[in-house]
């Protein structure tokens, strides 16, 4: 640990406070309520209800698949990530002596540049690992989905009460596919470290105050809560 300076390690714990904490605020404390994260579980809760209520129910079924390719994607993007870690460490040296030729402001520290490298590696693992699991999480989902029973097969709170089986684990899915994707948003931050523990703090924060924007004052998240559109200005009203 010699490696690592006084402002280096201050920085690496403002960013596990900042990830940490804000993954807090959302998932655990009261203001998760309020969040936009929390407003989609309402609607992934009442697509399940809706769901039951179809005797067709492609649509559903389409939308899961959706879900599921994009969680597939972006766990396939973490690995890729992970193997590009690899990469950098086997040509650490020559990445050093380059950076130090052209006089970019990068850490010459062999041993200080693998310490970040493998930082970001593990970001990117914790990623993955969420991204598998909530990948799981979305197929479990689809099979209990499958199994909700149709109008003529059992009385309605039956199959009302396995919808709501099939919502919370469409919404535990979500909520592990929200947190690697925060793991990548907050990798960019960290991206930051390269160039120094200051730009690793300022980098941090920006991430940190973008990700809060948008989970308590987006326009995304006032649509959802008033159900209108956020592109739907006044302007754009011709009532047709």
């Amino acid at each position: 640990m010699h490696a690592l300076s006084n402002l280096d390690i201050a920085a690496a714990v403002w960013f596990l406070v900042a990830w940490f904490g804000f993954n807090l605020i959302v998932d655990v404390t009261s203001l998760r309520h309020k969040t936009l994260s929390s407003a989609m579980d309402d609607y992934r809760r009442e697509w399940m209800l809706s769901m039951c209520d179809r005797e067709v129910r492609i649509m559903d079924t389409a939308i899961m698949s959706g879900l599921q390719q994009g969680t597939a994607f972006f766990a396939s993007t973490a690995l890729l990530a992970i193997g590009g870690g690899f990469a950098l460490l086997e040509a650490t040296d020559r990445i050093v002596q380059i950076t130090g030729d052209l006089s970019i402001p990068v850490e010459s520290s062999r041993a200080l540049w693998e310490i970040k490298v493998l930082g970001l590696m593990l970001i990117f693992a914790y990623g993955f690992f969420k991204f598998g699991w909530a990948y799981r999480l979305f197929i479990y989902a689809s099979i209990v989905m499958g199994a909700v029973p149709e109008h003529d097969r059992a009385n309605k709170e039956e199959i009302r009460k396995m919808a709501r089986k099939a919502a919370e684990l469409n919404v535990l899915a979500g909520r592990h596919f929200n947190r690697g994707q925060r793991a990548l948003f907050f990798a960019i931050g960290f991206l930051g470290w390269f160039a120094g523990p200051f730009v690793f703090a300022a980098c941090t924060l920006a991430v940190l105050l973008v990700l809060l924007r948008r989970q308590f004052a987006s326009r995304a998240r006032a649509a959802v809560l008033s159900g209108q559109y956020p592109s739907l200005l006044s302007s754009d009203k011709s009532g047709e």
